[in-house]
């Protein structure tokens, strides 16, 4: 398993969670989306090795920015 943890900017309330955990939710191999609007934190569980570019289009497609936090 693989975890990434991302910085993302623009969520202010659970609707925003909500719209992010959707796009996210459609790339294959995911285990578990942790999503907060309150820390900007957004963390991402695969069973494999995690596609950054998918994950980072997927929370623009959304309607959010995101970098990945090393």
């Amino acid at each position: 398993m693989t975890t990434s943890e991302y910085q993302v900017t623009g969520m202010t309330c659970g609707h925003c969670e909500t719209s992010i955990r959707e796009e996210i939710g459609q790339i294959a191999g995911i285990q578990s989306i942790d999503v907060s609007a309150k820390t900007g934190r957004l963390v991402v569980t695969s069973q494999a090795e995690l596609d950054d570019a998918a994950v980072l289009a997927a929370v623009s497609e959304a309607g959010y920015g995101a970098v990945r936090v090393p």
